[in-house]
């Protein structure tokens, strides 16, 4: 099984290296600068993963204040990018795991995430009122479907096909090998299928 590559401090982005050195210095604008270079990408993948507006963002706020007090450990394993990915995930399947010994799982719903959020749909699509109904019933059960997989089933397949990560990217994400990470999203994408063929039955 392969696993994930890793990456040398040599190959991480000068302009990045030196932001991660002057962060970890402590200096202020730097951090801020980190903030706002990722704070979108913290904040839609939380809400990918959680499905509600107030939980990603209170999830972002953790985030940060986790990087910030561990990034003297990064040590150009991977990009920044990826090891905040890494981050966010974990944090996220701790929420998961409080929210689930509360029984409050069934509180968390991408349906009325697309309800407050909107479809897949991108800005701008010309499309007809029918065909964007239509697509907005398909993204609705979709996000359905993408809820009812299990958390760890469930990122695969948010890391993969709305992030566009790669599968090495993906697998040091979750901390696993890249076969793993296949293997999940086979799973996943079969169970997506089976749902979304039955909903049209």
């Amino acid at each position: 099984m392969k696993e994930a590559g890793a990456l040398g401090w040599s190959e991480v982005a000068s302009g990045e290296a030196a932001l991660i050195q002057r962060c970890a210095a402590g200096e202020e604008v730097a951090c801020a600068e980190l903030v706002a270079g990722h704070e979108r990408m913290v904040y839609t993948l939380a809400l990918h993963l959680l499905g509600d507006r107030d939980e990603a963002l209170d999830l972002s706020q953790e985030v940060f204040l986790r990087v910030f007090r561990t990034l003297h450990s990064f040590r150009g394993q991977s990009a920044l990018k990826t090891w905040i990915y890494r981050i966010v995930v974990n944090q996220a399947r701790n929420r998961q795991r409080f929210w689930r010994r509360r029984r409050r799982a069934d509180q968390v719903s991408l349906d009325q995430h697309v309800a407050e959020h909107g479809d897949l749909r991108q800005p701008g699509d010309g499309s007809s009122p029918d065909r964007a109904f239509a697509r907005k019933e398909l993204a609705s059960k979709l996000w359905s479907a993408l809820n009812a997989l299990p958390f760890d089933q469930r990122t695969v397949v948010v890391l993969r096909e709305i992030d566009g990560l790669s599968y090495d990217e993906i697998a040091f994400s979750l901390g696993v090998a890249v076969g793993t990470v296949k293997s999940r999203l086979t799973r996943a994408r079969q169970v997506l299928r089976h749902q979304l063929r039955e909903s049209r039955t």
